[in-house]
């Protein structure tokens, strides 16, 4: 990887996902590309993404679905998904020799499902197009004359072009680099920056039988949230449980929710684990166990009661119950509590895991002030953002890499 002093058509700064799209795109072109990256490796967060197996992209392709994923930034978002979209990233991954697989709620993953191929996939795409890259080179400066960039300062020395990119990430995974640094050149240039708050992490409890369940997932589950005891939002779905509290697509999809509800007061929230049976339902389907296991103990039949694997919790939350007895001592006021407890498991909500933790932050610059059929900054005609560090929220499946590939590309189409 080679250093050069000298004058580039583009420059971009940040080599994570948006960061090589746009720089292998730019060369593409035909132009002369400069990607610096502050670390040692391009695409550190990348290369850990989707638990080290890449959620490339989501195969949604109706664009209208696709996009009301990204909420309030919809609007802004037909003119460069209309540029490139999920088709567009398949097609692309393929002629990279990657191609991608589909699965489970539309998620899209590299065939060899390894993140780190797909760094390696986009290295090989800037080579040909070639890409000049200074790793290992933090940026500590955006010179400007006041309506146009006019170079960026490292410690490898200053660099000039006739366009610059920002693809620097947001402030998710601070230990891959992603530490806001965009964010701060961003507001210097007088751009509006949105604080960021991480909205897709996982949330910490207090509750101890959560605790203890570290490692278990309930597959299908109901989880209701409440702010000072009043019912406020219910989800259905996966559920992880962690030494810290709750994990998983449902909570991870329900966090930017919760990090609302927490600035008003207490939020708990209550877990049923067979949303899909009443309450008589269950208490006959349990009342019919017990019958067929009446000489049983109780704790030795009680997985049967329950879904599999969180037995040890639930019995921590019946104290009152004796497990020891064998089951036709239990009375109907004992199962009824087990019951109950089964439709409500009680969750106490202390916060959100914040950054460190957090799959995507929001936050980042007003899209008012981009153009986003070019992504360049309406302040610095020669400047353009791309990925994290725009303000759009999204859920995580791929949404947040194929905003990545979009802006990445059309940002290096129009340097």
């Amino acid at each position: 990887m080679k250093s050069n002093n000298g004058h580039f058509d583009v420059i971009v700064v940040g080599g994570g996902a948006s960061g090589m799209m746009a720089a292998g795109r730019a060369a593409e072109r035909g132009k002369r590309v400069l990607l610096i990256e502050k670390n040692k490796l391009l695409g550190e967060k990348l290369r850990i993404s989707g638990g080290g197996r890449c959620n490339i992209t989501n195969a949604e392709y109706d664009v209208h679905a696709l996009l009301g994923k990204y909420g309030s930034a919809e609007h802004f978002l037909y003119s460069p998904f209309s540029q490139y979209g999920v088709e567009d990233t398949f097609s692309f991954f393929e002629r990279l020799g990657l191609p991608l697989v589909v699965q489970a709620r539309k998620r899209a993953f590299p065939n060899t499902e390894k993140a780190n191929d797909v760094c390696e996939a986009l290295k090989a795409y800037m080579k040909k197009s070639g890409v000049t890259i200074q790793a290992n080179s933090a940026v500590k400066k955006i010179l400007h004359d006041g309506t146009r960039v006019t170079g960026v300062a490292t410690a490898a020395g200053t660099f000039t072009a006739e366009s610059y990119i920002l693809a620097t990430g947001g402030m998710s995974h601070p230990e891959t680099g992603s530490t806001g640094d965009g964010f701060g050149w961003l507001s210097d240039l007088g751009h509006t920056i949105k604080k960021p708050t991480p909205t897709i992490v996982p949330i910490s409890v207090s509750d101890s039988w959560v605790h203890m369940l570290s490692g278990t997932s309930l597959s299908f589950m109901k989880i209701t949230f409440f702010l000072e005891g009043v019912k406020q939002f219910s989800k259905t779905g996966k559920v992880l449980f962690t030494h810290f509290g709750l994990s998983g697509p449902l909570i991870l999809n329900s966090a930017g929710k919760i990090g609302g509800l927490l600035e008003g007061g207490q939020v708990t929230a209550r877990i049923d684990a067979y949303p899909d049976t009443d309450i008589g339902a269950l208490d006959k389907s349990i009342t019919k166990i017990f019958d067929a296991s009446k000489n049983k103990m109780l704790k030795n039949i009680f997985k049967e009661v329950v879904p599999e694997g969180i037995a040890p919790g639930v019995m921590s939350l019946l104290p009152d119950i004796d497990f020891d007895t064998k089951v036709h001592s239990i009375t109907k006021e004992e199962r009824r509590r087990i019951v109950d407890t089964l439709k409500a498991l009680p969750v106490h909500v202390t916060g959100l895991m914040g950054y460190d933790r957090a799959v995507v932050a929001d936050g980042g610059i007003v899209l008012d002030e981009i153009d986003t059929k070019t992504m360049r900054s309406k302040l610095f005609s020669n400047l353009a953002v791309t990925g994290d560090l725009l303000h759009i929220t999204r859920p995580s499946g791929g949404f947040s890499l194929q905003l990545c590939w979009t802006t990445g590309y059309v940002a290096g189409s129009n340097a």
